[in-house]
């Protein structure tokens, strides 16, 4: 059968798709060049916000309309569960997050006649989960870099955030069968892998995750790194996301000591009220955060930081989104993803009174971004005249004349080709000009420019 997958939210649903994608060829299926010519379209959703649910919704039902055999997989149907099917009555069969491993014996069920079917997830591994098997997509940059799960689940309970209701309690893979993975993808070609969690940096806190060892639980995370860092052929490691509570002194000696651990970091912060963050169950303060901030930027004037920030959540005064504005510029952030506050049935914050308006939502938006377009420059600026090492991602979707890649602190470099270029391979390229959320630079002759502790900002 010819199949196709619509992905809808964060890498870990795209890394959960990739995963469904290697079962279903495994089982004899057929990747569809596009979902035209697909037999059967499985939508991977997402719940985080109302509008993406909507999103996931609406394409299974223009798929069941197109006349295709339709499954939904993912948080959506965690959150919905066996109503989905009065919200899409043809759907042909949804699975929770963590079921996702008995897709291509439900889709063999359906082609021998069998009806429609529900997997929930009870928060337990089924059999086959511990796999977690990798898919390379020829000519593309999947066969260079990779996403890897170290961290199922999570176990802060946010009060605006639906995640561990839909994706269960946390569970740590054993770091054997991360390091085990992370060394036959390098023996494959891949060249960078992103650690994926919710809370990545939580790495086994709840189970142990190096047995047999001597490793604390504290130090599980920071191991697992160094570890990787030594695995020959491996040339990046990132992970995402994080919490400032363990950006720990261990971690920022990771960072100075493991030159293939990427100086990015994504590190949420929602708000920069103090009050706010008590009513979200942050659980960190504002001082708290910015310290975090302050223990990499010491090692690294250069260090990129990227942050998520919520506006308009319930009873965010004027005051607490001026706080907000004020920590973003304190912090000094790279990027910055800004969303408006979208309440989620079943979550604490649910049963407030979303009372900020969605015009003022939308004006706390705004203001965001042009501060961090402004940001974003100022930061970017201070690289010009430097040499940046970049991983070739392919040419520019705006203009093949050129190609592009990404820096050790995940910012986009963007260059004339040289003709010579090749996906995955790292070239050092001199910055040229700036832009908010790109540089512009000229290729640099070899050898490659190896990752160093001293920044061009702290000389």
């Amino acid at each position: 059968m010819k199949f196709a997958i619509h992905t809808y939210g964060c890498q870990m649903n795209v890394r959960d798709s990739e995963a469904v994608e290697a079962l279903m060829v495994a089982a004899g299926h057929e990747p569809a060049a596009n979902e035209g010519e697909a037999e059967l379209v499985i939508i991977n959703s997402c719940t985080v916000r109302q509008k993406a649910e909507e999103k996931a919704l609406g394409k299974a039902g223009n798929m069941i309309a197109a006349g295709k055999t339709v499954g939904l997989m993912g948080c959506a149907v965690k959150r919905m569960g066996e109503d989905v099917f009065r919200r899409l009555p043809k759907l042909d069969f949804a699975v929770a997050p963590r079921m996702f491993g008995a897709i291509p014996r439900i889709v063999a069920s359906l082609k021998d006649g069998g009806e429609r079917l529900f997997l929930g997830d009870d928060n337990t591994l089924p059999a086959g989960m511990d796999a977690h098997p990798t898919v390379r997509r020829s000519g593309t940059f999947a066969e260079v870099q990779s996403y890897v799960t170290v961290l199922l689940g999570c176990d802060n309970r946010c009060s605006y955030c639906i995640v561990p209701d839909v994706r269960g309690h946390e569970y740590s893979r054993p770091a054997k069968e991360i390091v085990a993975e992370v060394k036959c993808l390098a023996r494959r070609g891949v060249k960078e892998v992103c650690l994926l969690g919710q809370s990545v940096l939580r790495y086994g806190m709840r189970n142990d995750a190096w047995p047999g060892t001597d490793v604390s639980r504290a130090e599980a995370f920071t191991r697992l790194l160094r570890e990787l860092n030594e695995i020959d052929g491996l040339e990046r490691i990132r992970f995402t996301s994080a919490h400032p509570a363990g950006c720990t002194g261990e971690l920022a000696a990771v960072y100075r000591d493991c030159p293939k651990v990427c100086r990015h970091l994504h590190l949420p912060v929602q708000s920069g009220s103090d009050r706010v963050l008590r009513e979200m169950g942050r659980g960190y303060t504002r001082e708290e955060y910015l310290a975090a901030v302050r223990r990499l930027r010491e090692l690294d004037a250069e260090f990129a930081l990227t942050t998520d920030v919520i506006v308009g959540y319930p009873g965010e005064s004027d005051e607490d989104f001026e706080a907000t504005r004020s920590l973003m510029d304190e912090a000094g952030f790279d990027n910055a993803f800004i969303f408006k506050y979208s309440p989620r049935p079943g979550t604490r914050s649910a049963a407030l009174e979303d009372d900020v308006s969605k015009a003022e939502k939308e004006r706390r938006d705004q203001v965001l971004l042009a501060d961090q377009e402004r940001r974003g420059l100022e930061r970017n600026s201070r690289l010009v005249g430097t040499v940046r090492e970049v991983m070739l991602e392919g040419p520019s979707k705006r203009n093949p004349e050129r190609w592009s890649g990404r820096d050790g602190g995940n910012r986009i470099v963007v260059w004339d080709s040289a003709g010579d270029e090749r996906i995955g391979d790292l070239r050092r390229v001199r910055i040229t000009e700036a832009h908010a959320q790109t540089l512009i630079g000229t290729l640099e002759p070899s050898p490659r420019l190896r990752p160093t502790c001293t920044s061009p900002l702290t000389k």
